[in-house]
């Protein structure tokens, strides 16, 4: 009896080292599953200018590669003056879903095509730059996958000797409508050159169903009589946007019928058109723009539906209207990326003077809590001087 016992737990003891063996030798082979490619929208064109070399020139985004199994992931982005990749030049790699490239990196790597904005030269200065990632799992580079190559269509105007040529530098306008001028020269929106004849500026718009939603354009900083008014430019035969109207009111203002918000506002004195669309990264940042959600934004919530966006509009500074409440909230440098916030402590640990007007949540994020009084205002983030910032 006693033996059967002792083989009995000998039979035991050899099946759980196996068992165990078993264990200790199962492996996970990782292998890429499915079509891996850019998420990103491309340009049908690129156009690359030398004074915009700081801009971001396009933003390369992607979902994550599927390898079958859990793994670190390590991304590089590659490119080549050729479809084939017969030589390639690394872009640079991450472990993130996106990398942007400058408008100086297009014009390097344009360079590299042979292109050139020399009117002198026989190099063309429109052709094709190409762009492929490469994502490969943990620290085995050769376990990988590749996406298909994407080519960018890059044009460098020639160089004339001179930047976008206009009669004015600026074109301004203040009015009631306009809530970051109002009617007074202290602070007047200015519509910068930025093409031949052509004058555009983010801008913030409002309508508040009454008359306060009236504004002129004017060609000299302060001086009234320099005034250009609705009947102005319908006299001229510009196709002006639907969400204008002739305010009726002893000036003729322009009236701004569309939705309260933030704008591009552009006025084309070649084209005669003026138009409004969605706002444009028009400064130099090392994003195009910040994204915010959280309670304390009654427009965004806690939601990647409808975030607030804070466009770069300066040297390092991003600014744009927000309706606040008095909640917690977070700001972020990648849209739909909770693991890109930057929490009230962040901007504190960085040095930055923060509005009176916020506080630290102190909740489970840290997040920054709006304690004033409820209302719309005008945010800015100036990265260089380190200020946040409400009026």
């Amino acid at each position: 009896m006693k033996k059967l016992k002792f083989l009995a737990v000998l039979l035991i003891s050899i099946l759980s080292f196996t068992s165990c063996e078993d264990d200790v030798s199962l492996t996970y082979i990782a292998q890429p599953q499915g079509e891996f490619t850019f998420s990103n929208t491309f340009l049908p064109e690129y156009v690359l200018i030398p004074a915009a070399s700081k801009n971001i020139g396009e933003r390369f985004t992607w979902r994550a590669a599927d390898f079958d199994t859990p793994t670190n992931i390590t991304y590089e982005l590659q490119t080549s003056s050729s479809a084939d990749f017969s030589t390639m030049t690394v872009v640079g790699t991450t472990e993130k879903n996106e990398y942007a490239v400058t408008i100086g990196d297009l014009l390097n790597y344009a360079a590299d095509a042979g292109l050139d904005n020399d009117p002198a030269t026989e190099n063309p200065n429109t052709g094709s730059i190409f762009f492929r990632l490469r994502a490969f799992a943990g620290t085995n580079s050769d376990i990988e996958t590749i996406t298909t190559a994407q080519a960018l269509t890059v044009t460098l105007p020639e160089d004339t000797g001179s930047g976008p040529v206009c009669d004015l530098e600026y074109l301004y306008a203040v009015g009631a409508g306009l809530p970051d001028a109002g009617w007074g020269w202290t602070t007047p929106v200015k519509l910068a050159c930025l093409g031949d004849g052509v004058y555009g500026w983010n801008v913030n718009l409002q309508n508040n169903g009454g008359a306060d939603n009236n504004f002129r354009f004017f060609t000299s900083d302060g001086d009234w009589a320099s005034g250009l008014n609705y009947p102005y430019y319908s006299g001229e035969g510009y196709t002006i946007d639907a969400n204008f109207e002739d305010a009726g009111d002893g000036d003729n203002n322009f009236a701004f019928t569309g939705t309260t918000g933030y704008y591009y506002l552009e006025v084309d004195t070649t084209n005669k058109t003026i138009t409004l669309s969605d706002p444009k990264p028009t400064g130099v940042c090392e994003y195009d723009q910040l994204w915010a959600v959280g309670a304390g934004l009654p427009d965004a919530g806690w939601d990647w539906a409808t975030p607030v966006q804070f466009l770069c509009t300066g040297e390092g500074v991003y600014s744009g209207s927000v309706n606040l409440a008095n909640d917690a909230f977070r700001f972020f440098t990648s849209n739909g990326d909770w693991n890109s916030g930057l929490n009230h402590p962040y901007y504190s640990g960085e040095g930055y003077t923060i509005d009176a007007n916020f506080e630290d949540a102190a909740d489970g994020d840290n997040n920054f809590r709006f304690i004033g009084t409820p209302g719309t205002y005008f945010l800015t983030i100036d990265t260089v001087a380190k200020t946040i910032t409400l009026e």
